[in-house]
């Protein structure tokens, strides 16, 4: 073996290898940064979040709108979603329900909670849309909600507590069964899927 070779090649790879290690590193910065760019699906002027907000988080729900009976005859009554949201590889990354938020002292509120670092944020909706030019028929409203508490998670998490606005889009089902409900206490669970995009202020 001519062993001055095999010095030169030593050499060369300690060469190579932090400029490749460097490289490797942009390349995966490049694709978090790509990651981070979510670009909402357009929607009705009323449910375009407010200028100086920026969609950071897109995710699939799925799920079901919860009914009840109050009185037998009259209307069912919303009582909450329940829905996991999922991300592009089909893991679960948040949560969907209602809770109480104790920035209201209790109010029940829509609530998202991320399943990593259990931040939280509660939100009331103030626009809602039906128009068939977005929703599909027999789907529940697309809207726009604001968010009215927010709580970082138990070891100071904050992957969604800096959420400003959400947008509920692209429904699927969801909505009240047909008809007057049967008797008080009657519950029911109607299958729903959704995209909601969270946005947070822009710097």
């Amino acid at each position: 073996m001519n062993r001055s070779k095999t010095t030169l090649d030593v050499r060369s790879a300690g060469r190579v290898a932090p400029r490749v290690l460097l490289l490797a590193g942009l390349s995966l910065l490049g694709t978090v940064a790509a990651a981070a760019q979510v670009t909402p699906p357009e929607v009705p002027a009323d449910l375009v979040a407010p200028e100086g907000n920026r969609a950071y988080l897109m995710k699939h729900a799925v799920g079901t709108q919860n009914y009840i009976c109050l009185a037998a005859g009259q209307a069912w009554t919303f009582i909450g979603p329940q829905a996991t949201l999922f991300d592009d590889d089909g893991d679960q990354a948040l949560t969907h329900f209602l809770s109480p938020n104790p920035v209201e002292n209790g109010v029940a509120r829509a609530t998202w909670q991320h399943s990593r670092d259990t931040s939280a944020v509660w939100a009331r909706a103030i626009a809602t849309s039906s128009d068939p030019a977005y929703v599909a028929p027999g789907a529940i409203p697309w809207l726009l909600l604001t968010v009215v508490g927010a709580q970082a998670g138990p070891n100071e998490g904050d992957r969604i507590a800096s959420t400003t606005f959400i947008q509920r889009v692209n429904t699927v089902g969801g909505v009240a069964p047909a008809g007057v409900c049967p008797a008080v206490g009657v519950r029911a669970f109607v299958p729903y899927e959704t995209d909601y995009v969270f946005y947070k202020a822009q710097h």
